[in-house]
């Protein structure tokens, strides 16, 4: 940065290529080389978010295309629901441990059609991965699975229920 002396005789900063503290007059031209700069920056990084699939800004989406779960917690078991468009039940892995629940998918698409000379083609892949851990252990054996229009509905049994307490109001001495 450097420090640049206006038309009033005040100081302004300009950045410098490595130099600091350096006082230099004001350009008239340099406000449009730092605009030109910010406007390369903006077109580069506008570039990255849409035309190369590879940056670390999308793979972050891909973090966010799990699928929304609900899990309530009603007493003698656990009520989970999963919205899973587009992903055929057969495609639907769930595992029970006694602690918790493992719940992925992996769909694939792919149209053949080979009577085209293809000069583009595109398939589509979706998988996810989800796993909760419970605070109570659950009966394995009892889970129920339920999956209809792309939402999946699970009813996950305590292996000990908790007793329901009724709260006592205190009097202060």
């Amino acid at each position: 940065m450097a420090l640049i002396k206006g038309k009033k005789d005040k100081l302004a900063i300009r950045p410098t290529e490595g130099k600091t503290g350096e006082i230099s007059p004001r350009r008239p031209y340099d406000l449009w080389t730092d605009m030109d700069q910010l406007f390369d920056q903006f077109r580069t990084n506008f570039n990255d978010l849409f035309w190369r699939p590879n940056t670390s800004l999308l793979s972050t989406y891909d973090d966010l295309r799990s699928p929304m779960m609900d899990v309530a917690d009603l007493g003698n078991r656990y009520e989970m629901k999963l919205e899973i468009p587009g992903i055929p039940k057969e495609n639907i892995n769930i595992e029970v441990s006694p602690t918790g629940i493992e719940i992925s998918a992996k769909h694939e698409t792919e149209e053949n059609e080979d009577s085209k000379n293809w000069l583009r083609r595109e398939r589509s892949c979706t998988s996810f991965y989800r796993s909760v851990e419970f605070p109570d252990k659950i009966k394995t054996d009892t889970v129920e699975a339920e999956f209809k229009d792309g939402i999946l509905n699970l009813s996950v049994p305590k292996a000990e229920p908790k007793p329901e307490t009724k709260s006592t109001k205190v009097k202060i001495k």
